[in-house]
This record gives C-alpha cells, structure tokens and sequence, in this order.
C-alpha cells in the first residue's frame, strides 16, 4: 500500500488532457508517459490480411485522456437528448452514446492533417476532431456561434480546419465523398489518409461498391470504416442483410472485424489500417459497436430490441467503463477521483450549454447565402457569369 501511495505521488504531476478550455480540471489522475501493454479484449476477425497484434501500448495518461473525452462525449449525448425534448433542437438528431470509443481510438492513430467523413451520427467525432462544445450546442440549437453558423444542424458539423468534413444526411453518399478526398490525397502526395465511416444501414448502398471499386484500382489511401451497432431505422441487421460480415464485404478488399467498445482494439485496428492503405490502397474496418439510443429522436429504440439487451451491453461492454476499470486496476485513479471528474465534465457541458444559448439565431437574410458559389472559375469551362446569375441567386 505504501508503495502504491509513493507511486501515485510520483506521477501526479499535471491535469489530464483537456478537449476545451471552459472549466479549469483539478484533480490530479496520473499523466505518466510510461508505457504499459494491454491486450485488447478480443482477436481481430481478418478477411485477406494477417491481423495486428492483440498487444497494445498505452500510458496512464492516454488512457485518462480517453476516459475524459468519452466522458465529454457521453455527457454531450445526454444533454442534447434533453434538448431535444424541451424543443431548443429540432429537425433531426442522431446521438452516438454508446460508440465513443469508435471515435477517441481512431483519433488516437491519426494526425490532423489525415480527414475523416462521416454520416448523421457525428456530434462526437467532431468533438474528437478537436471541436469545441460550445459550438457544437450552438449548432444544434441553429445559433450564429455554431460550426456551420447554425445553418447545418445536427446532421452537418464541419471543422475545415481539422479536415472533418462532416455530417452526410443522404445514407451512404459521404463514402464516394470520402474516397474522393482520398484522391486528392494522393495526387497532392500528401502522405495522409481518409477514415470514410457509414453504417451498416448504409453497407448495402450500390454507392459504396462503386467507390471501393474505384478506390482498390486506384490504391487509393482510404479505410472504410463500417460502424456496425445492429440495427438500422428500426431494422436489425439480420433483417437487412443476407450477409452481415461487414468487413468481408469488400470481397476483394481486405478486411478487419474489430471491437468497436474497445478503444485500444480501435486505436490498434486504426494505426494498422492506415499503414496498410498508405502502402496498398483500400481496407475496411467493421466496428462492432452499439448504440444506447434509438436510431433518431423520433426512435424510442426499445421496439425492435428489450430493454434487457441494452441493460446487458451497458453492463458488460460499456467503452467508458472499460476505461474506468483500467485506471482503477493499473492504479492511475481511485474511483472517488474519477467520480470527482464525471462532475467537473457535467459542469463543463451546462456551462457550454448556458454559453451557446447566448448567441443569436441567424439572420433571415443569411437563408440563401452558402448554397450557391458565386466565384468559381466558371469562365475558365466556357460558361458566362451573367448568364449564371440571372438564374442563380
């Protein structure tokens, strides 16, 4: 015990990481940067490719990092389901509680340079991206503060400058989107890669088969990421697809089954995939993850599943819990600190929430501004710009 006490006071130097700059963070969860090995909770299922390691490296500090950003994210969820139903966001809103650690262990294994594309589910990734919550609650309530100005809601985050190209409302269309931004990558022989992230609602598109298509000719450095939580717009996987093996999918494609509630199975599977795409073109990744919510707010979620199955899943593969049990384990925290933090992020979210309710709702004269480029080269394809706008605004 003693020992252990000496350890703690000889790590605990600094606060842990921090995702925004609302709050300051107290408490003192150890920083070390000594590493350590785990071995992630499942083997990866491969298709056409010898798998990573199951042996993954980590520090007291990475692992706080992750539990606090799961947290930010978990406690993000909640507070935009609560409001959602007391009308300050409407139109659509799909919440990722449940998935977060599919988004803190993909960003683990990547730099900013490397761009992500998601669909509708994607309030957590931006924050992963480095977004701030703030502007991410400004956006859902359709404020001037948001990251799309409060023009895009829910289903359009965007963060140009972390290469986050946001939120795709039409299923399955961001995955061609995805691999042409994989293009450019390559043509401009950036050394960076794209993660083109749908669901398995979306991983029957024709779309997606054409762009993978594409994209194995062209090797292009891309990693189809498929984040498989069961269930569709009310639909089980079973009911949907003849073949539900995700990541075999691709056929000619190599493929990975990774556990997608294990953040450092994530960080491994996503560190491998894109040494793999660098060097060889395509891969895809199949998440196994869940959802806690129903598909949408509209979605109770309780009517094509019981509410014992989420209770179980809760219960046995919560990602933030996974976390929370290593630092308790590797004795990084004690469970009074860690419970001590879960406060300080609720804080952290009311006071985003309070601060976001204080910018103004956009301006009726901005409706038709951004949805047409005024200046865009036209002239160089043949085209007369007076005759352009005598028909667009």
């Amino acid at each position: 015990m003693a020992a252990a006490a000496l350890r703690r006071c000889l790590t605990r130097r600094q606060s842990i990481p921090r995702v925004s700059p609302l709050l300051p963070l107290t408490r003192l969860i150890s920083d070390s940067t000594d590493p350590i090995t785990i071995e992630t909770s499942l083997p990866f299922k491969p298709h056409l490719i010898d798998p990573p390691s199951r042996s993954t490296t980590t520090t007291a500090a990475e692992l706080a990092s992750f539990f606090r950003t799961m947290l930010l994210m978990r406690r993000f969820e909640i507070a935009a389901d609560s409001l959602y139903k007391s009308k300050l966001i409407r139109g659509f809103c799909h919440l990722y509680d449940g998935q977060e650690a599919v988004a803190v262990g993909m960003e683990s294994s990547l730099t900013r340079r490397d761009a992500i594309i998601t669909a509708y589910r994607d309030h957590c990734l931006y924050l992963a991206r480095g977004g701030d919550p703030v502007s991410a609650f400004a956006e859902l309530m359709g404020r001037k503060a948001g990251c799309a100005r409060g023009k895009g809601g829910s289903m359009h985050f965007y963060k140009r400058d972390a290469n986050f190209f946001g939120g795709h409302g039409i299923v399955g269309a961001q995955v061609p989107l995805g691999c042409g931004v994989a293009f450019a990558q390559r043509y401009r022989k950036e050394g960076t890669v794209t993660f083109d992230l749908y669901g398995d609602g979306a991983a029957n598109q024709g779309q997606l088969f054409e762009a993978l298509n594409m994209a194995a000719l062209w090797k292009l450095p891309v990693v189809l990421v498929c984040e498989n939580n069961h269930y569709g717009m009310g639909t089980a996987e079973w009911k949907a697809s003849k073949s539900p093996a995700y990541y075999k999918r691709g056929d000619y494609v190599p493929g990975l089954k990774v556990d997608g509630m294990d953040v450092l199975a994530v960080k491994q599977a996503c560190k491998f995939a894109k040494d793999h795409v660098l060097a060889n073109g395509p891969i895809i990744l199949e998440m196994d993850t869940y959802r806690y919510h129903g598909h949408s707010m509209s979605d109770p979620g309780s009517t094509y599943r019981t509410r014992d199955e989420i209770a179980g899943i809760r219960q046995e593969r919560d990602p933030i819990e996974r976390v929370r049990k290593l630092l308790l384990a590797h004795d990084f925290a004690t469970a009074q600190e860690l419970k001590d933090l879960e406060k300080e992020i609720r804080k952290e979210v009311d006071a985003a929430i309070a601060k976001a309710k204080e910018s103004p709702m956009p301006d009726p004269s901005e409706l038709f501004t951004n949805v047409y480029v005024n200046d865009c080269g036209l002239e160089s394809f043949g085209v007369d710009r007076k005759v352009v706008r005598t028909v667009l605004p």
